[in-house]
Order: structure tokens, then sequence, then C-alpha cells
């Protein structure tokens, strides 16, 4: 998916990080093309989640955005010449609207940037208020709604129709993954990157011995040091637990979207397990569920637990059962 440069009708959408709200975001896209079809969808998005982006096949065009990089090596040849490339896509375009969903400084520069009148929430719906600068038009959307609805109903108002449903995603991964097992297999999603968010490793195991007599493979993806000594420690003992090599973004999607069940914490790839279609529970510890849950993606998705509440063992095992289709022989 080539970076934008035409003149075609187009609506730019600035979000780009981090993964569990860009999964939730690019329900937007599909919106936007079921109710604007004339309009194409562009998004700013950072390198490591325009894999991601590309999956979304209402998605026109990325424009990779590399701030994090040009931070930690402002003088470098390297950054200029990524900076000026950035400035040349973001600018080739006039867009109809540009959508600022990132709630931050860093999303009111780069809307600052493209060329067309800009959207964003006001100074009361904002995470960071002195982002409103940036924006020409500024929507009042409460902020205890979950974010997917937030979204949805700031592009809503900004391009003039009206939201209703559930949100869809048209989201393609690859057809396969390396790590894939050969038999049904559930994820389950043990890594987070706040410690607060985790769930017990005592009932992560409880969890896979409950699987695992179910007859099906467990498989526990990992994204850093701490995660793939966590995926061996709960693996450990058990014939049909798999820690699969680290895995990148659409290598996650093709497993997740061909899983029988998805079990995680708030985190990216839960979001992502539920926006593919996939059999979902999220476990929450930390995190207000109403805002951040999976079952605004419909009623394959549940939420467990709450901030200071975590779910149960019998509760998430319960729900397993409910979700999961008849046990494999």
């Amino acid at each position: 998916m080539s970076a934008a440069g035409s003149d075609a009708p187009g609506v730019l959408v600035v979000r780009p990080s981090s993964l569990g709200d860009i999964v939730y975001a690019l329900a937007v896209a599909t919106d936007i093309r079921r109710q604007r079809p004339e309009l194409a969808v562009d998004w700013v998005a950072e390198p490591g989640f325009a894999p991601l982006v590309s999956m979304c096949a209402d998605v026109r065009a990325i424009v990779p955005c590399n701030l994090r990089r040009w931070r930690g090596a402002p003088f470098a040849g390297r950054t200029w010449r990524e900076v000026r490339a950035f400035l040349h896509n973001l600018r080739g375009t006039r867009y109809a609207a540009i959508l600022d969903l990132q709630e931050q400084i860093k999303g009111a520069a780069i809307a600052r940037l493209a060329r067309g009148p800009r959207h964003g929430f006001d100074r009361a719906s904002i995470r960071e208020p002195l982002a409103t600068l940036g924006d020409d038009f500024h929507h009042r959307v409460p902020r205890e709604l979950h974010f997917v609805e937030r979204v949805r109903a700031l592009a809503g108002a900004a391009l003039g129709y009206r939201v209703d449903g559930l949100p869809v995603w048209k989201l393609v991964p690859p057809a396969a993954s390396r790590a894939m097992p050969s038999r049904p297999y559930v994820m389950l999603l043990h890594g987070t990157s706040r410690n607060e968010k985790l769930w017990a490793e005592d009932d992560w195991r409880a969890l896979i011995e409950r699987c695992e007599g179910a007859g099906y493979v467990c498989v526990l993806p990992w994204g850093d040091g701490a995660e793939e000594a966590r995926s061996h420690r709960l693996a450990a003992g058990f014939d049909l637990a798999a820690v699969p090599p680290r895995l990148s973004v659409p290598e996650v999607a093709a497993m997740l979207a061909r899983s029988q069940l998805a079990v995680g914490v708030d985190t990216g790839f839960t979001h992502l397990a539920a926006a593919l279609g996939t059999p979902t529970i999220a476990i929450f510890c930390a995190t207000d569920r109403r805002r951040h849950g999976v079952a605004c993606a419909g009623p394959h998705a549940e939420d467990l637990g709450d901030a200071g509440a975590p779910a149960s063992r019998e509760q998430v095992i319960a729900a397993a059962g409910r979700l999961l289709p008849i046990a494999p022989d």
C-alpha cells in the first residue's frame, strides 16, 4: 500500500499509534467507505503499526511517520531524508477532511501540516486540551464512551453522517503464519506493557490445563524477553502448550484469525482478535472495561473483570466453555 499522493477526494486519518487504539479507529474507515463511498481513506501511521493498517481493505494509502526515531536522532541525515519524504507524501493531496484521532499534541502537529480542514475533539473531550489548537473544527464527544464509539462519532460529525450499529472492520490478515499449529488451537495473550494489567500465572496455567484437556493446543506468543520467559513458564509441563518464535504483527493477526478462541489481558492483540471476529475473552485487572472492552465488537467477544477486580479463573474457564466450539478429537 503506497503513500498518498493523489488529488482524488479523500479523508486523512491521523492515528499513528498505539496498536489497540488503531484497531478500534480502523472501524472509522469502514464507516466512511459505507456512508461516503466517494471518499478514499488515507492513514498516518508509525512504521511499526503500518502493517496493521495495511490489512484494512478500506484504507487507500499509508503515510509513514516515524516520530519516535526522529526525536531520538534529530540531526541525522536519515532523519532529514525521512522527514522530507513524509512532508512530500502528507502534502501531496488536499483532503476533504483531516480527522485527528490521536488526542495528543503530536497528532495535532501532524494534522496541522496536512492540507484540508482539520477535525478533532473539543477541550472537554480530548486527552491533551492543548492539542485542540491544531484543529479547525472541534466536536464534543463524551469521554466516558468506549474509544471506538468516540472516534466513530467524531468522524460522523465531521463528515455529516449518522453512526449506527456495531463497528465493522474489513481486515484481511495473511493466509498463514509459520507458527500455526496443525491442529485446532487457542491463543493466550498474557503480555502487556503495564504490569498492573497482568493476570496471575497460576490462573493462566489452570486455563491451559482445561484447554489442553479439551484437546486444544495453547499458543503463547510474546513480544520481549520478559514475555518470552513467562510464556515458557506457563507452558512448562504441558504437552499441548506451544511457545512460538517472535512473530510480526501480520503473523499474529494470521494466527488470531484462525484461532478457535483468543483469551488475553487488556492489550492490543486482544482487541485485534475481537475485530477479526475470533471468539475473544478480555481479562481486565486495572482498566475500565466499559471504555476499553472488546464486547463492543459483538456477541463473539466478552469482557471479564474490571479495574481493581480481576476476573477469577472460574469465570474465564466458564466463558471459554461458552465460546469454544465442540472440543476436537
